[in-house]
């Protein structure tokens, strides 16, 4: 995935954050040692001193001073390192401090971003999700069939086949996914499935619920204060890879809603941006509350799952009471 330049800087900025944080504790440790540990300063002092000195023999074309310069440093060194032991410290105590010693807190090594890069990606992706808690429950990993039979069984298997199907060619053919049906039949928790597997693999998914991400679009309309702050919430809504609207019905706004919806839709078509839509409203209902156009742009654009069966939170709840 391709980082937006405020993705991009705040992870480097975290870089520039570790190498102030380790630099500080290098020199205060540092201070410890000369202050603490007997002869430890002089040795320092004459190093410098060596160096300038033997730097001042190869000018004048001795041909053994960098040799001896080095051989002197060394012995110097070793010297430094036993006085270290002998006082309790370890012998590279004061050598430099890196989160991480492959790239040296630089994010890159050999040219190409570092292994720590990432994974800082990756935790920058879960945090601008949203749904960082609720991935670590709701994912692949925890699906269950054993919740439904039948026809509702054969619909929610055709919704996990699209998920993975999805996932599998997302960057490589552009789909939108709807799902809708009765109510707590796992919709949102396939759209957390699809998030999951997306954002492990490096692709910049936000969540929103309907209800959240229709109030906080019509206060922006009205908000002429703002201008930047708006900017760059726009760039995330339509530029992300993917955007989640989880519970579509249940926002407030609802003269807003039929217009805001279809810019926001159609942008991200626009775009070719996916999008994953959940409803527990049928298709008649979005056609009649969200006007033709919603209606039409969901029908030829998104994969169409209904999934249905018994409310498996309340399933569950029952279960549990029955302990």
């Amino acid at each position: 995935m391709a980082l937006t330049n405020t993705q991009y800087n705040t992870i480097m900025r975290s870089y520039e954050e570790r190498r102030i944080r380790n630099r500080h504790l290098s020199e205060e440790r540092a201070a410890h040692i000369f202050s603490h540990v007997e002869g430890y300063g002089e040795l320092s002092d004459s190093i410098a001193s060596l160096s300038i000195a033997q730097g001042r023999k190869l000018l004048e074309g001795d041909a053994n001073a960098l040799t001896d310069l080095k051989a002197s440093l060394h012995d110097l060194s070793q010297k430094k390192e036993q006085l270290l032991k002998d006082a309790g410290y370890p012998a590279d105590y004061l050598a430099p401090i890196y989160d991480c010693p492959d790239c040296k807190d630089t994010g890159y090594t050999g040219g190409q971003k570092c292994h720590c890069f990432k994974e800082a990606v990756i935790r920058l992706l879960y945090e601008q999700s949203g749904i960082r808690d609720l991935l670590e429950k709701e994912n692949f990993s925890t699906l269950s069939y054993d919740y439904y039979q039948g026809e509702d069984l054969e619909r929610f298997q055709g919704a996990v086949a699209a998920c993975r199907n999805f996932i599998k060619t997302f960057d490589t053919d552009y789909q939108n996914l709807f799902f809708y049906g009765t109510v707590g039949t796992g919709k949102s928790f396939l759209s957390g499935c699809v998030a999951r597997e997306l954002i492990e693999s490096g692709h910049s998914v936000i969540y929103f619920s309907a209800a959240g991400l229709f109030e906080l679009l019509s206060r922006n309309i009205f908000d002429y204060k703002n201008k930047e702050e708006q900017a760059l919430f726009h760039d995330d809504l339509y530029g992300c890879d993917l955007l989640i609207v989880d519970d579509l019905g249940t926002e407030y706004t609802k003269n807003l809603a039929p217009s805001v919806l279809f810019s926001l839709l159609n942008g991200r078509c626009l775009n070719r941006k996916s999008t994953i839509i959940s409803t527990n409203l049928s298709l008649e209902d979005i056609r009649n509350r969200y006007s033709d156009r919603v209606f039409s742009r969901i029908t030829n654009q998104y994969h169409i799952c209904k999934i249905t069966g018994t409310d498996i939170r309340m399933l569950k709840k029952r279960l549990q009471n029955r302990k």
